[in-house]
């Protein structure tokens, strides 16, 4: 719907339990018919259907059917393996095909056909480009893969709500990271997948192998180590470092935040806020917003409100503790988060409840960005929020970091900056939010579609400016980009 609350009514049903059933049976009237019907009866969401073969009297099709989770793809086939005449030829999941082999690989971007080519790509003229690099370094951009690539460093210990998985377990996540980059910005990237997480190993590790690369993302790193994982890399290296899972959260969080306040009619410094998840994203979107005016700030963790009296918190908790709930509120998060305007959740499902919201003030914002389940589900929200963002893809208002890295990368890579700092995150989460023109928001769009094409290019241009301007950067002048 358009305008005032949301009212979401749609199923969980997702591709990423997609499944392809082949079917074998009866080629006779009204046949596939009954097989719909069953299909339908048991939830299944048919998305194709395509004829294979048919012979003998018989038709073999295939099937596709998005399902809510594993399990229930299990019933759907159960069901119609019970029926009379129909034989379930085979069952594929369409996401476990998609990987098969891997999603990524190299190709050259220049050909090797001829003597000639042989001896210019490679000995003996490669020689003079490594001597002009090691006479001016600042070449190795220009010349090398430095200038376009980007490695996405995991341990594996927090791998998306998995959990600590390992390096391997990590992997295809962080193949579908360079994808994004590729795809969204024409970034080359490539997953380093760390077997240690030691954290003096990781970051030197990153030390060695940057020489290669012209940024670092880190991705999928467990807190409080990614803190301190990036702090350092950040005072070592010469080349951004950019945790995506705190700082990319916080930025586009702080972009839909700008326009849901404009839908809502009310300020930065106006409002009360309380952040659920004292992780790193927590505490992340908690530095951004204090950077932009927000005053009244409390962050809540598994123990409840985050304050000066505890004795229980680690540096990062410390440091919010410190620098927000500047009222001192105690009790969990039902009790701090009556009168507040805006609820954001970087934790666990149903952390939030109806009731909760109905207790915050008129036009309340509810972020419950928990993923696949969020804090609290839209519908419930819907008779007590003005405003309803989760980070999934099957609900209004999506809160998906791929809004911002491969923009924000490709505005580090065009100016050759050597660190991402504030003035860059809060420029990129502005070219994010005005991507919609002010008269086109409303409750339910207050951040551009992920396959909005426009939305990376503005943030490549913002953080290329900032950078500049800032002095962040090696380049000064970039081709394409118009002063400010």
């Amino acid at each position: 719907m358009r305008g005032g609350s949301i009212h979401h009514t749609m199923s969980d049903h997702s591709p990423g339990y997609s499944l392809s059933i082949r079917l074998r049976y009866p080629d006779r009237p009204g046949y596939l018919g009954k097989l719909t019907s069953r299909i339908g009866e048991a939830d299944g969401l048919i998305g194709a259907i395509d004829v294979v073969d048919t012979r003998d009297g018989k038709i073999t099709r295939d099937f596709t059917v998005s399902a809510s989770n594993v399990a229930h793809g299990e019933q759907i086939v159960e069901v119609l393996r019970a029926m009379p005449d129909v034989e379930v030829v085979h069952v594929s999941d369409r996401v476990f095909l998609m990987h098969i082999g891997g999603k990524l690989e190299v190709k050259p971007r220049i050909p090797i056909k001829t003597r000639d080519d042989l001896s210019m790509a490679y000995t003996p003229g490669v020689a003079r480009v490594c001597q002009a690099i090691h006479e001016d370094e600042e070449k190795v951009f220009s010349l090398t893969i430095k200038r376009n690539m980007v490695a996405v460093v995991t341990d594996g210990s927090a791998v998306l709500g998995l959990g600590n998985l390992g390096p391997k377990g990590a992997l295809p996540v962080m193949e579908g990271k360079a994808i994004l980059f590729k795809e969204f910005a024409g970034v080359d990237a490539f997953p380093i997948c760390l077997d240690t997480q030691d954290t003096e190993k990781i970051i030197e590790t990153c030390r060695v192998i940057a020489p290669v690369f012209g940024g670092i993302n880190l991705e999928d790193i467990s807190a409080p180590r990614c803190v301190e994982i990036e702090e350092r890399l950040e005072r070592e290296l010469d080349i951004p470092v950019f945790h995506d899972d705190q700082h990319g959260t916080a930025i586009v969080v702080l972009a839909a935040l700008t326009n849901a306040l404009k839908v809502v009619e009310k300020s930065f410094e106006s409002i009360r806020v309380v952040i659920n998840g004292a992780g790193a994203a927590g505490a992340a979107i908690a530095k951004l917003l204090l950077a932009v005016g927000v005053q009244q700030l409390v962050v809540c963790d598994s123990q409840g409100a985050i304050h000066g009296g505890r004795s229980d918190l680690n540096p990062l908790k410390q440091w919010l503790a410190e620098h927000t709930n500047p009222e001192n509120l105690r009790g969990n998060l039902s009790d701090v988060i009556r009168g507040s305007d805006v609820f954001i959740g970087v934790s666990v499902k149903d952390a939030l409840t109806p009731d909760d919201v109905q207790q915050m003030r008129p036009g309340a914002i509810v972020f419950a960005l928990a993923n696949p389940d969020p804090e609290i589900r839209p519908r419930l929200a819907a008779p007590y929020a003005r405003v309803i963002a989760t980070g999934r893809s099957d609900y209004p208002n999506q809160i998906n970091n791929v809004l911002c890295f491969p923009g924000l990368f490709r505005g580090l890579l065009d100016v050759r900056a050597r660190e991402v700092n504030l003035a860059m995150k809060i420029a990129a989460a502005q070219a994010i939010a005005e991507t919609i023109p002010e008269n086109d928001l409303l409750p339910d769009y207050i951040v551009p579609s992920v396959f909005d094409r426009r939305v990376a290019a503005a943030v490549a241009e913002a953080v290329a400016r900032t950078a500049i301007e800032s002095g962040a950067a090696r380049r000064t002048t970039v081709p394409g980009l118009v002063p400010a």
